[in-house]
């Protein structure tokens, strides 16, 4: 996620890194190009090419900005979903931490027992995994450091590393129910968090495995590079050898939307704009570590060229 500094609107203006510009530089040197090329043909060389009228472009640009528009927005609600499910994982695992407190071994008090630290660290553990599965991450050291050295190997090893953790830690709670570590009329409380848990998983799943219709993004893309590639034909007739930089601009305009729209699609990635899992993961632990009562926690994540993972 760009993680912009107080800027004046003037500075923004010039910010690269993150930007669709970043993304469609090329196309759009590419479509100057050949617009450069069929003007020097119709007003200086004096080769004749087909010339149409700004009507049609004008019709069909009213057509692109409504399938443009309706795209961009079903991507953000996707993006935006995907931050609420995010933070609704943050509120659980606090929400976690707190019972386990308060529930589990309540009658020890004092420090955290090792059942209430392996409870919480293997929330801990969970997050860290739902975010590598979301990412098709392989590795998941970090949350391997947050589960018991007997239990990591098979979490770990599983084909739903996430669903697997949250497996462990209902086993967990049956034992602490069995030997009296917590009262069974606390176990639906626990349990509706590991609901929690599954729901947001699930959710994000959804996200992830279900992006918006092939057909219709490829007709999208194919609109988008005839319109502005074929600009240039209703143009030079009207604004002569100021075409490449009205076609530039129009592009730039067209192109870009069309690029932010394949960036939000899918939230979970390692795209510039996309949601900083690794981060929010990364608070997560060190909210719950803290809870814990641990003092060397681990630091927070930071932007690296003003994105923030």
């Amino acid at each position: 996620m760009i993680v912009l500094e107080q800027r004046t609107w003037w500075r923004q203006l010039w910010v690269w890194h993150g930007t669709a510009l970043e993304r469609i530089w090329a196309r759009l040197v590419l479509v100057t190009v050949a617009s450069t090329l069929l003007t020097l043909m119709q007003t200086e060389w004096g080769v004749s090419v087909v010339v149409l009228t700004p009507l049609p472009f004008t019709l069909v640009s009213v057509a692109i900005g409504i399938f443009l528009g309706f795209r961009n927005s079903a991507s953000y609600d996707r993006f935006w979903e995907g931050r609420k499910l995010w933070g609704e994982l943050v509120n659980a695992a606090r929400t976690w931490a707190r019972q386990v407190h308060v529930l589990v071994d309540a009658e020890a008090g004092g420090a955290p027992t090792a059942r209430q630290h392996e409870l919480v660290l293997g929330a801990v553990a969970f997050t860290h995994l739902l975010r590598a599965h979301l990412r098709d991450e392989a590795d998941a050291a970090d949350a391997g450091a947050c589960l018991p050295s007997e239990v990591a190997p098979a979490v770990l090893g599983a084909r739903h590393r996430p669903n697997a953790a949250l497996l462990w830690l209902g086993e967990h709670l049956r034992v602490a129910r069995l030997d009296r570590g917590v009262d069974p009329l606390h176990v639906p409380m626990l349990e509706a968090t590991l609901g929690v848990f599954t729901n947001v998983m699930g959710a994000c799943e959804r996200i992830k495995s279900t992006p918006l219709p092939a057909s219709y993004s490829v007709l999208i893309h194919r609109i988008v590079a005839v319109y502005v590639f074929s600009l240039p034909l209703g143009l030079v007739d009207v604004t002569g050898s100021l075409t490449p930089a009205v076609v530039l601009f129009i592009a730039y305009a067209f192109l870009g939307l069309d690029a932010i729209g394949d960036e939000l699609e899918n939230p979970f990635g390692f795209d510039a704009n996309d949601l900083p899992l690794s981060a929010i993961s990364r608070n997560i632990e060190i909210d719950l570590r803290s809870a814990l009562g641990e003092e060397q926690l681990p630091s927070p994540i930071l932007p690296v060229r003003r994105v923030l993972r």
